[in-house]
């Protein structure tokens, strides 16, 4: 399956959360041509970030999970990679060939994805991601009238091809303020910025292709991307499941998800 799909267990609420990158799968039929070591431990992951919001289901809230690696294909892309930023800043395509870092990920070494391949993925891994996404928003829209997407990410506190310095612990994202209404973005931060935690607003992120896709005040569909830094929920090597500060972090977010259904409502 191109991803999952955890169902509220609770009286829905209008959010629906999308998880794009924590998938680690990689299909049968491409397995092979990937570095064995590097597909091993794919650095670029999102770990655990489903781990992470395990208790969205419980406030109303369902989720969509992919299930392969974003090294397939990059589900918070432009469908054409149309670049998402312009400031020099290394940009994985739809379908990447390098790491952040610019090392090569396939046998090959080849630096891009035939665009035959990169159809054949679209059709295979991308669009059924995105059509059930779409899914689940109309279906909350109609229900309630509106609805709020929330898009979760997680990187390593320094990457050096995006910034020289580390990230802030929390970035949250509203493409420069268009793709949610002002007080859905306002709440969130005034939440975040107790607790505890570095806070940035659109900097060095402002959302990927699903929060600027999806996010269309004038059309009641809000879209907030939060990034967070690994360390809030993962050991000191960035790769493994720390249970203290990741109570910490789901103790915050969960504040935040009551602080947006009460704006919701």
């Amino acid at each position: 399956m191109v991803f999952s799909l955890e169902q509220a267990i609770s009286n829905e609420v209008p959010i629906i959360i999308s998880v794009p990158h924590c998938g680690s799968a990689f299909p049968d039929e491409i397995k092979d041509q990937y570095k064995a070591k590097l597909i091993k431990n794919p650095d670029d992951t999102d770990w655990f970030v489903q781990t992470l919001y395990e208790f969205a289901p419980a406030m109303g809230i369902t989720m969509i999970v992919a299930n392969y690696n974003r090294w397939v294909i990059d589900l918070n892309r432009d469908p054409f990679s149309k670049p998402l930023y312009t400031d020099g800043r290394i940009i994985t395509p739809l379908c990447p060939a390098t790491t952040f870092l610019g090392e090569p990920i396939y046998k090959d070494e080849r630096q891009e994805v035939e665009l035959t391949e990169v159809k054949r993925r679209k059709d295979l891994y991308y669009q059924p991601y995105h059509s059930k996404l779409k899914e689940l928003l109309r279906q909350r829209k109609k229900k309630f009238g509106k609805v709020l997407l929330w898009d979760c990410h997680s990187i390593r506190q320094l990457v050096p091809t995006i910034q020289n310095e580390k990230f802030p612990d929390l970035i949250l994202g509203d493409a420069d303020g268009t793709s949610a209404a002002p007080n859905f973005s306002e709440a969130t931060l005034s939440v975040l910025n107790q607790g505890g935690y570095s806070v940035s607003h659109n900097h060095p992120f402002k959302g990927g292709y699903i929060t600027r896709n999806y996010g269309k005040p004038v059309k009641n569909r809000h879209a907030l991307q939060l990034e967070m830094t690994k360390l809030n929920y993962l050991d000191d090597t960035e790769t493994k499941y720390d249970k203290v500060r990741a109570a910490n972090m789901q103790e915050l977010l969960k504040k935040v998800f009551e602080k947006l259904v009460e704006q919701l409502s």
